[in-house]
């Protein structure tokens, strides 16, 4: 257990024996001592650590907090933990200071864990699937998927470090209607390479790659296809098309620095028989019904038992206007819902026992449906959890850009990769959070200054590392310090960075807790910015060596804490710029 949290501890049995110390000498009549908190106050200069402890326990003891706050202060033994003392605040809070014992161990944390701190056991090896980016292959990444990319594969490496056991899957949309369209949109720009009067279909694809995929194929092929039946023609197409756009997908990921462990193709679900196994489980438990010469599903009973169950209101429920849904279509083809039942069955089968799906905000209908899908089909619905995901804006000089200056089309994600650092967009999009709508700035993402975050903490670490090039040449070298001299580390501004070094593992639980990596970018850029703070306050190189010698293990602490975090995140962490 680390510092903090041995500090946590300490202080909750310290109260506690003080309660019942009260109660035995008669300060405090004899009762159940009720539940409270031990948490950080919002203003340090308050304290370390607060409780509440004497509010919480006025109706218990039947007398006001702040003569419980007295009886507790009175009887409070402190000895042998990481606190010098207590002060009563307001109307009964207790506030702890440190002693320097916190401050020298949470260095010696750091010290002893090296690149493994922050990391802890919380998920227990929970197995988790991160579902990410997702993109429909026939056409190319976008902005979205950028935003989708970093934050999926960042919430991934947080859980790693959390203890859970992440697993990162790329599911690939190579099966029903999109591959219909897909297959009509070729067909059509290749015979217009033959034949005038083509008519382009009205729901077909626009985009330019579907003119360049049928263009290569003619001049690879020629008019090999002119004379086929529709179908061998549009399969042959997709067969040409498809895998060179999935291949587009893989090779854009690895630029960006994403390794999934399995790209997933929808097609599968379907030779294996499991989209139409999912039709007749539901069917089977009487939640399908034909109509029309189709078969649906009875979402809006079903959303509805399931929001009934997790206390909402029949009044909130009917303005939500739950609709049924199209399981099998005319035709007899799944529908895109049917196979996402399907495929999100399997992952449980798999093993996983928590799932998170990264979305694009647009799908926030969809959330509703597939928890009651979940829970209809016999799948654990609380473990299955999604993050929406905001518009992201491209901004350059305060404008919004919409066309790729090396192409002069739509800005799609490859030529954002070629436009921007991979560090700065993978750290640029991790810097708000999912919900919220984001300008993403090109003249930032480019500089290579402060006003660029990620650059302001790889400056922080290579900073570090300067000092002790600088050091080394006047033959000083970074040694063990005893607890006695980091006991010197008493200014306010290396007592702010250790006390921010200290939450480091709290802060990557809450992070994977909220599935909210971007707590983390803060964390780090916090950071650096206490570390500058620390080395314009405090000369590194002193005369006294004691001194010295303590805040070169606290440059190295620092140094070890945003590389730890960079690392996590797959981003650079320079010695030197």
């Amino acid at each position: 257990m680390q510092t903090l949290n041995k500090a946590k501890d300490q202080l909750k049995h310290a109260v506690i024996k003080a309660i019942e110390k009260s109660i035995k000498s008669g300060d405090l009549i004899d009762a159940e001592i009720p539940e409270f908190v031990i948490e950080t106050p919002a203003d340090r200069k308050n304290g370390d650590l607060a409780t509440n402890a004497a509010m919480t326990g006025a109706r218990a003891f039947r007398t006001a907090p702040v003569k419980i706050a007295q009886a507790i202060s009175a009887n409070i033994d402190l000895s042998g933990t990481y606190f010098e003392k207590c002060e009563i605040a307001g109307p009964g809070f207790i506030n702890f200071f440190y002693s320097h014992n916190f401050y020298s161990s949470v260095l010696r944390d750091v010290e002893e864990e090296k690149e493994n701190y922050g990391s802890s056991d919380f998920g227990k090896g929970k197995k988790v699937m991160v579902e990410f980016v997702s993109a429909n292959p026939t056409g190319p990444m976008h902005m979205g998927n950028a935003r989708g990319g970093a934050l999926g594969d960042c919430l991934a490496a947080v859980l790693g470090k959390a203890g859970y056991c992440p697993y990162r899957e790329f599911y690939v949309n190579d099966a029903g209607n999109q591959i219909e369209k897909f297959a009509c949109s070729l067909e059509a720009r290749y015979l217009q390479i033959y034949k005038d009067g083509i008519e382009f279909p009205e729901d077909g694809y626009q985009g330019d790659d579907i003119t360049e995929h049928a263009r290569a194929y003619a001049d690879e092929f020629g008019d090999r296809l002119l004379d086929a039946d529709s179908t061998e023609r549009k399969q042959a197409l997709v067969k040409y098309a498809l895998p060179k756009n999935i291949a587009k997908m893989q090779s854009d990921m690895k630029k960006y620095k994403i390794n999934y462990d399995k790209w997933f193709f929808e097609s599968e679900l379907h030779e294996s028989g499991a989209v139409k196994s999912v039709v007749d489980t539901l069917t089977e438990k009487g939640l399908t019904y034909e109509k029309e010469g189709a078969i649906w599903y009875k979402n809006k009973e079903v959303c509805t038992k399931l929001l009934l169950k997790e206390g909402k209101t029949q009044d909130f429920i009917d303005k939500l206007e739950l609709k049924d849904d199209v399981l099998i279509r005319q035709n007899g083809n799944p529908t895109y819902f049917t196979a996402d039942i399907a495929y999100h069955k399997n992952k449980f089968e798999r093993g996983f026992e928590t799932l998170i799906d990264v979305w694009g905000a647009d799908h926030h209908g969809h959330v509703m449906r597939m928890k009651g899908a979940m829970d209809a089909i016999g799948c654990n619905a609380e473990e299955f959890h999604v993050v929406l995901m905001q518009l992201v804006k491209l901004v350059s000089g305060g404008q919004v850009v919409k066309m790729s200056k090396r192409t002069g089309k739509a800005i799609q994600l490859g030529d954002l990769l070629d436009e921007v650092p991979v560090d700065s967009a993978r750290f640029l999009f991790n810097t708000r959070e999912a919900n919220t709508q984001m300008d993403f700035d090109l003249d930032i993402a480019v500089q290579q200054d402060n006003q660029n975050p990620v650059y302001y903490v790889q400056y922080a670490h290579a900073r570090i590392c300067s000092i002790l090039k600088a050091l080394a040449k006047d033959g000083i070298a970074p040694r063990r310090c005893t607890d006695d001299e980091l006991g010197l580390l008493t200014q306010p501004e290396e007592r702010e960075l250790i006390n921010h070094i200290a939450q480091f593992s709290n802060e990557i639980i809450s992070a994977a807790k909220d599935f909210d990596p971007t707590k983390i970018t803060r964390y780090v850029t916090q950071s650096a910015t206490l570390f500058h703070k620390f080395y314009n306050a405090c000369r590194v190189k002193v005369e006294d060596e004691s001194l010295m010698q303590a805040r070169l293990t606290l440059c190295l602490v620092v140094k070890t804490v945003i590389k730890n975090v960079l690392d996590m995140f797959s981003i650079e962490c320079p010695e030197s710029m």
